[in-house]
């Protein structure tokens, strides 16, 4: 996790349609710290899946700076970003801790792990490949971390051995 400097609260930018890197990138050009967590999505792209990096909040980033600095008004000229989330004149802090366990899910390259702790019952959506998108219910999860989840398809239930890593847990 990034260390937390003294003085400086987490507040939420929104940025242009598929900006998100420019948006970063300026931001960090800048001195700001920021945090964009990503999630891999599945998508169909002339008859072929995909997988890209997207945030996993659209449209939103997170940034840290100190409010008594004033520096918080470069934010909403810079490249890619159209405004800090606010009441009024005031950007709204987000709490710490909400970011702090945000963080601990994700890597260095803040992209979500995957979550290891499934449970036979669990309402699960596939991540990756032909059934990306689609919610589930996880049979059986055999010691290999093999896992098993009943699909519905053409109104009957069908057995599909899937890894860990293409679920998350709705």
């Amino acid at each position: 996790m990034r260390d937390h400097e003294s003085g400086t609260t987490w507040f939420l930018a929104q940025f242009k349609p598929n900006s998100h890197k420019i948006a970063q990138r300026n931001l960090v050009q800048q001195g700001f710290e920021t945090f964009l967590p990503l999630h891999e999505e599945t998508t169909r792209v002339r008859g072929k899946f995909t997988v890209r990096k997207r945030p996993l909040f659209p449209g939103y980033l997170f940034v840290a700076f100190d409010m008594k600095q004033g520096h918080w008004r470069a934010v909403n000229s810079t490249y890619g970003i159209t405004r800090i989330i606010s009441l009024g004149n005031t950007p709204t802090p987000v709490p710490f801790n909400l970011v702090s366990q945000l963080m601990l899910r994700c890597d260095q390259g803040d992209e979500l792990l995957s979550q290891k702790c499934l449970q036979p019952g669990d309402q699960v959506s596939i991540t990756t490949g032909p059934f990306a998108d689609v919610i589930t219910t996880i049979e059986t999860i055999e010691p290999d971390r093999r896992v098993w989840v009943l699909l519905d398809i053409m109104g009957r239930q069908t057995r599909a051995a899937l890894k860990s890593d293409q679920l998350r847990a709705v």
